[in-house]
């Protein structure tokens, strides 16, 4: 999995069985910043270097993946598939014809390492009618849904919730709007692409929040739009950050910081006082992703969100970068077994679908891999109550 802040590439290897999983190893490469500037620079490539992009990355998730299995000492008869989300260039379900375009070239990913890929998720969901995300929820559901209800928050790039639980009707999801993306992007501006991030949210916390330039950007129509909806970089990006806070970046940066950092949890508690809590209040917040890391983030969640408890995925055993690539291998199995594997309305989707694109090895077909060994997850059933699963170390 590589997110929309493109800082590095997330590998876990995991075991399901039934309505569990194991995680075995995890680990996140990070990107060179040359690399994570072309990444950006995406949606305005050519056509030569696009596809020169996409299959760099496809050898980089490669070498992400052959990683795991060396230290695992993983053979490829050992791994049923690879799932593979890809680095996302460019995402518009609003267009006449909506599209999306996830690049990391998955036929070189099943060359380079011996085993089946399942990539290219998001396209067939839409093709469907549906947004192309959240697909998360999928797993949300799936493994947390026997519970109480909890509100799942995964802060990448862009910020997405999913709501479960055994007393819900139905699962609610959507994109709540900016994640680290905004402040991502400020910090590259403000050191010239030295640094990539604000480590621990440190500049945020010493500078001053101003609340006109929030009260502007909240008044972006995204989020007053009711669910199912998504968005990306396109809205949340550098035009939108430097048209809001262009003048701040240059002669106060801390408070640039502190302001994006604040505006990030307030776009996030809007969407749960607007969507959210008139359906059902959670009993908790479980927040996953880079936003994990960044303290001051946390620290205006937990202040904004009192007194429902805001922690981290890490009570649950899965490391907080782990939470998607683990959700998409697990949607990789499923489309191997030729099993519904996405929550068609949150997205939109006129109906279920087994989602991804299959690339397999030489030798194998598809039926092979839906001999008993790989027949892993039942499918969808009323789910039981969720059980901790520990990382193994």
């Amino acid at each position: 999995m590589s997110g929309t802040s493109a800082d590095g590439i997330s590998a876990v290897a995991a075991e399901f069985k039934e309505n569990k999983f194991r995680i075995m190893d995890f680990h996140t490469d990070p990107l060179s910043i040359p690399l994570q500037k072309l990444i950006h620079q995406a949606p305005h490539l050519t056509a030569n270097e696009i596809s020169e992009l996409n299959f760099h990355l496809g050898e980089a998730f490669a070498i992400s993946a052959k990683k795991l299995m060396r230290r695992l000492n993983l053979k490829p008869k050992h791994i049923a598939c690879i799932g593979s989300h890809g680095q996302t260039a460019y995402h518009d379900p609003n267009n006449k014809f909506p599209n999306t375009l996830q690049i990391g070239e998955s036929a070189v990913i099943a060359e380079r390492t011996g085993v089946p890929v399942v990539s290219n998720f998001r396209e067939r969901d839409m093709a469907a009618g549906g947004e192309g995300a959240p697909l998360v929820p999928f797993f949300d559901d799936y493994f947390f849904g026997g519970g109480p209800v909890r509100a799942l928050q995964n802060i990448g790039g862009i910020a997405n919730v999913t709501v479960v639980g055994k007393n819900l009707r139905d699962p609610l999801a959507f994109d709540t709007g900016p994640g680290n993306g905004l402040m991502d992007e400020a910090v590259r501006i403000i050191t010239k692409q030295k640094k990539s991030f604000d480590k621990n949210g440190e500049l945020a916390r010493h500078g001053t929040i101003d609340l006109k330039i929030i009260q502007a950007m909240m008044a972006n129509p995204f989020f007053g739009r009711k669910p199912p909806k998504s968005t990306g970089l396109e809205r949340f990006g550098r035009a939108f950050l430097l048209k809001h806070l262009g003048q701040k970046l240059k002669r106060k940066p801390q408070d640039a910081l502190a302001t994006l950092c604040f505006f990030t949890a307030l776009s996030i508690y809007e969407a749960y006082r607007t969507f959210i809590f008139p359906r059902r209040i959670p009993s908790e917040i479980i927040v996953s992703g880079g936003g994990v890391k960044n303290k001051t983030l946390m620290w205006n969640l937990t202040n904004i969100f009192d007194p429902i408890p805001v922690v981290s995925v890490e009570k649950y055993g899965i490391p907080v970068l782990a939470k998607e690539p683990l959700a998409f291998a697990f949607m990789a199995l499923r489309a191997m077994q030729g099993k519904i594997n996405h929550l068609p309305h949150t997205t939109g989707a006129v109906g279920p679908r087994i989602l991804g694109k299959i690339s397999m090895v030489p030798g194998q077909g598809v039926k092979s891999l839906h001999a008993s060994k790989f027949e892993a997850c039942s499918d969808l059933t009323p789910c039981p109550p969720f059980r901790s699963f520990r990382r193994k170390r």
